[in-house]
């Protein structure tokens, strides 16, 4: 999918991909289960340190030895050593790196029967990532939080399959309180959730443009 200069690509599950203009930088987001395939990327950024979203395996398909690694605390044992820097963040840091802004955002459990899956102290993040002129946001595993009112992005990537992070109606209003030009849903398909999740997600939301991506190859 193309938005402005930007090829935006969803893998599976919470993994995009991210081409800016003139095929670089390649920016992946939690990859994981990627086959063994993949682009060599400038940039990995991992949300959190479970094994569907810090998998150093499919970090390693997608690393050369300039690629930079982004991560919070809890996803430093598994990834150091993997591709060139490892830039260690939490919620609020901001770094620039490969012709990329990447701005760290708070991203945790607030329902009580979802706080024992991410909690706040834990230091998770989703990302704010601006190439080529696109103000992308990846949620990672979140539910609706305050932080996210004053988001101003183009493209919102947000999960929408219940149990570990925000069901359908929750993204929806998730949707309502960041309002991007585009919002893309994820967190289906492989872990739990379905493409029905995403289809009810997309019949809840009327303000903004709603588009359910095709998985793209690795």
């Amino acid at each position: 999918m193309r938005v402005g200069e930007i090829e935006l690509e969803w893998l599976g599950h919470d993994c995009f991909r991210l081409i800016g203009p003139g095929g670089r930088p390649v920016v992946y987001v939690d990859p994981f289960r990627l086959g063994g395939r993949g682009r060599t990327a400038d940039a990995v950024l991992i949300t959190h340190d479970h094994y569907d979203h810090c998998s150093p395996e499919d970090v390693r398909w997608v690393s050369g030895p300039e690629t930079a690694i982004v991560a919070p605390k809890t996803c430093a044992r598994k990834l150091r050593g993997i591709g060139g820097k490892f830039f260690q963040v939490k919620p609020g840091d901001s770094i620039r790196l490969a012709g990329i802004e990447v701005v760290a955002v708070p991203a945790y459990n607030t329902r009580p029967d979802r706080m024992s899956f991410h909690p706040r102290e834990k230091g998770y993040v989703g990302y704010v990532l601006t190439l080529g002129g696109l103000r992308v946001y990846h949620a990672g595993d979140t539910d609706l939080i305050p932080e996210m009112e004053g988001l101003k992005v183009d493209v919102a990537l947000l999960p929408v399959s219940g149990t570990y992070v925000m069901d359908a109606e929750e993204a929806a209003a998730a949707a309502r309180a960041i309002s991007p030009r585009i919002v893309i849903p994820m967190h289906y398909g492989e872990i739990v959730g379905s493409r029905k999740d995403a289809e009810r997600f997309a019949s809840l939301v009327d303000c903004c443009e709603v588009i359910l991506l095709e998985r793209s190859p690795p």
